[in-house]
């Protein structure tokens, strides 16, 4: 780092170049009194309050001063003071200075400038003519209150909403004495486009954005987000056994400190008076060893394929691993499988015959970008040229990864957005196509066949890399873009343009959701996207496809052998030498034969041929579609037990149930969507009562005399899964293009259901610790049905009427909003608790996923009930 000396004070200063003389101050512990500056944000100099004299006498805003060699400055004269004065003071006169029920009290940025400057309230109210007008205070938003008279326009909540998370949602409004920060329309906070991150709320100097409850924290541990597979970093603040702030981790490149409202006011659940806090058999609470023994003498009954396992994507990598490893040591069965399946099923599929996880790291050379940084950045969207978003309203679901891709889009990156409904980064696109649902299969291949029609196709790494392409390329014969026309509504010339776009514009980056696998056809949607990172070369990228992976640990889930044909690192189950490995790790005999997928246990037990489920944080009646089937599985099953943080649906069912320790009572550690390994630590003492996931697992092993499970802690754990996965290596020498045919969905329209309805997931909705937390309660939108304004005119349906959506499977009520934002002849709505009894329950050939995305429907008006 490039240095200079500069003069402050009469104190000599080593500075950074390029740095500004605020920052020079405030780094070496010299107040230079500010109100609108802050580290995050570009300078403003709006409040000319960061005054400075340079040596030719010259009084100037030292945000906005670049330091040069041999600067001479003094940050307090005279002249400084009879400028600076006057501005304080009239900000004091119009600011409520009720410091002592302030909420910011003892970290207001006005307080500590007026004591620097030795001001006085009082001697102010003589001189100045104070404010008369009381502005109404905020508190529509459940997070934190907006008080206007507190404001001290400084502008940095505008700027934050404005550089950091590109909402966009206030801005100034009025002007003279009537200016002030709101919303569009003046309208309430939580009616606004605002999504609730508190970005501002964190940045704001004053008490004009405040937390609710605002507590310091005796302590700070620094740990991962528990809500989402990108894996923010944040600093969980401790206070008396409880989580009291949380703030992000600036160091860690997956959010860089900024955090989404989840991140920031997600964690409370974890205190929730409605925890489980001891096992409870047959509805009656009991004793942890009664419990044990219990469990451990109904499970020697079911033992090989009478047993099912189901793990959890919110677990733990350790926890993950001993609860496979029990499923096949202590009760020798391979059904063990977990609830990605449902959304990430087809990911796995297709990517398994791909080799994406099989250490293909050649570099594409790029002279004008060092090889070493494309491979080895921490940061990868930085050196995306391109990115193409599938099946995903990414904002919605990963508001931090929506942000960091905004800012590359407005950086140069080429962004082509493939999507049925228009979403916020359609608005960013530099091509939006807009697809009937479940044809994107069509979408890309018919870019396939642009590229290879035009001679855009990477032909030296086809030829090196790929061994299929003549027979590739005669698929693509029924996908000329005219053709793919027809079938999804796209224009010919937009596939081209967006063809084009990716191939010229490298590195590319995929992203794909479950608008792409949670069809019937999910896994060959998955290989249309890997066809096109194939033929341009830009698989060479270590981050050329990035599927999102929905909860915060379901990708470690299958590394660590979570899946029914798969040992930890992917390792066959049907071959004979892997089997002898784990045979003599775990001391044990292995099952050659590959267990049952979620979807077939519940078959299985249907028909009674599994006896016994074991469910670890999952929530089956709730979350697979058709609920009667779960249900019925449920019902016959023989003997169940639940192991959770929370009562849910499926506990119901269950003869046995567990109260597990939650997100900060344990340490371990979880893989995020790009596949790194990330650190959580324990932050809280266990509730009373609970134990961590793999304790528990462990604990029934020794009570069913199994060897093997004897942990100290969660490092024993990690110790062996590395012993076990080190010399597993899987090397191909070439990929194989997918060719593949274009199916229709399943579900198609007709005069009954004239129209299709797809799901979609804010960060609201669905699941029970979201339930569990009041503020997001409060904020979701229950029940909504999105519709066209064209459509909702055919059938003259009204804003904010009750409606009734019935497919050929179900029904469901919700309240209608009229929208342009959704495409004609679709509906769109918010996954919930009902919204499984609507769907069709085809399942994926390849990956055993049901389709749980999209299902014709048509929508009735509901008649007025009699009192």
């Amino acid at each position: 780092m490039e240095t200079i000396t500069i003069n402050i004070d009469g104190q000599e200063i080593i500075s950074r170049k390029n740095a500004t003389v605020l920052e020079t101050a405030l780094e070496n512990k010299i107040f230079i009194p500010h109100l609108c500056y802050h580290p995050d944000l570009s300078p403003a100099g709006s409040c000319r309050l960061c005054l400075v004299e340079l040596d030719n006498g010259k009084i100037v805003t030292s945000c906005r001063l670049p330091v040069k060699e041999g600067m001479i400055i003094k940050t307090n004269s005279l002249e400084i003071d009879r400028i600076r004065r006057p501005i304080v003071e009239m900000i004091v006169s119009n600011h409520h200075m009720d410091c002592k029920n302030c909420l910011k009290k003892g970290s207001c940025i006005l307080q500590r400038i007026m004591a620097f400057m030795k001001i006085e309230k009082q001697k102010i109210n003589q001189n100045y003519r104070l404010s008369e007008k009381e502005l109404p205070v905020d508190e529509s938003n459940p997070f934190f209150i907006r008080n206007h008279n507190k404001c001290v326009l400084c502008g940095i909540c505008v700027r934050t909403c404005r550089e950091i998370t590109k909402i966009n949602a206030i801005d100034f409004s009025g002007r003279g004495n009537n200016t002030k920060v709101s919303t569009f329309g003046d309208k309430p906070i939580a009616q606004s486009k605002c999504v609730s991150c508190g970005e501002c709320v964190v940045r704001c100097p004053v008490g004009a954005l405040v937390v609710r409850t605002p507590k310091k924290p005796f302590t700070e541990i620094k740990t991962v987000c528990p809500h989402c597979g990108v894996g923010c970093g944040v600093y969980a603040g401790v206070k008396d056994n409880q989580i009291v702030s949380v703030k992000g981790d600036k160091l860690n490149h997956n959010n860089n400190g900024i955090l989404c409202v989840k991140g920031r006011f997600g964690l409370d659940f974890i205190s929730s008076p409605e925890r489980l806090k001891s096992p409870i058999i047959k509805k009656k609470e009991v004793t942890w060893n009664e419990a044990f023994d219990y469990i451990a003498g109904k499970l020697k009954r079911y033992k090989g394929d009478d047993f099912a396992m189901i793990s959890s994507p919110k677990c733990t990598n350790e926890e993950n691993y001993i609860a496979q490893k029990f499923a096949r040591v202590v009760m020798g069965s391979n059904n063990i499988d977990t609830p990605v399946r449902l959304c990430s099923g087809p990911t796995l599929a297709a990517l398994r015959r791909t080799g994406n996880w099989m250490d293909f790291d050649k570099i594409y050379e790029d002279p004008n970008k060092p090889p070493d940084l494309l491979q080895k950045t921490k940061d990868f969207l930085e050196y995306a040229n391109c990115i193409i978003l599938a099946g995903t309203n990414i904002t919605k679901s990963y508001p931090v990864l929506g942000i960091k891709i905004k800012k590359v889009v407005e950086k140069g990156a080429k962004l082509i957005v493939i999507s049925p409904n228009k979403t916020e980064l359609t608005c960013y696109a530099d091509k939006w196509l807009q697809p009937y649902p479940g044809t994107d299969l069509a979408i890309a291949m018919g870019m396939c066949n642009v590229i290879v029609e035009e001679g855009l196709y990477n032909e030296h790494f086809l030829k090196t890399y790929c061994n299929n392409f003549d027979e590739f390329r005669e698929c693509l014969e029924d996908f000329s873009p005219k053709r793919v026309e027809r079938i999804t509504g796209v224009s010919h010339y937009l596939i081209e343009d967006a063809a084009k776009i990716y191939s010229e514009n490298k590195p590319g980056t995929i992203f794909w959701g479950t608008g792409i696998t949670q069809y019937s056809h999910g896994t060959e949607n998955v290989y249309s996207l890997i066809n096109l990172a194939l033929i341009t070369g830009n698989i060479q990228f270590s981050h050329s496809l990035i599927p999102l992976w929905r909860q915060s640990n379901a990708l470690g889930a299958c590394d660590m052998g979570c899946l029914p044909d798969y040992y930890p690192g992917y390792q066959p189950v049907d071959s004979e030498e892997i089997s002898k490995k784990f045979s003599y790790y775990w001391n044990k005999d292995m099952n050659l034969t590959p267990g049952l997928t979620l979807n077939e246990i519940l078959d299985a037990a249907v028909q009674g041929k599994i006896k016994s489920i074991y469910v670890i944080g999952a929530n089956l009646a709730a979350t697979i579609a058709p609920p009667s089937r779960v249900q019925t599985a449920l019902k016959k099953s023989k003997f169940i037990v639940v192991q959770d943080m929370f009562l849910n649906e499926t506990s119901g069912y269950a003869d046995v149930i567990l109260p597990a320790s939650g997100f900060g009572e344990k340490s371990g550690s979880v893989i995020n969507f790009q596949g790194k390994v990330q650190r959580v630590n324990k932050a809280l003492n266990p509730e009373n009562g609970t134990m961590s996931d793999w304790e528990i697992l462990c604990e029934i092993a020794k009570r069913m005399k199994c060897k093997g499970f004897e942990y100290n802690s969660s490092d024993d754990i990690l110790d062996e899964i590395n012993t076990v996965i080190q010399d597993f290596q899987v090397k191909i020498d070439k990929f194989s293009l997918f060719p593949l045919q274009y199916n229709a969905p399943e579900e198609i329209t007709d005069i009954d259901y004239p129209l299709y309805m797809i799901t979609e997931r804010d960060l609201f909705t669905g699941g029970v610790i979201v339930n569990k937390m009041d503020g997001f309660r409060k904020l979701r939108s229950n029940d909504v049905i999105y519709m066209n304004p064209k459509d909702a005119d055919d059938y003259a349906f009204e804003e904010d009427e009750r409606v009734m959506v019935i497919s050929r499977h179900g029904k469901k009520e919700g309240i209608l909003k009229i929208t342009k934002c959704t495409p004609a002849g679709v509906i769109v709505t918010n996954i919930d608790k009902n919204i499984n009894q609507l769907f069709n329950p085809v399942i994926d050939n390849s990956s055993r996923t049901p389709e749980m995305k999209m299902c014709a429907v048509r929508v009735e008006k509901i008649k007025s009930r009699k009192k």
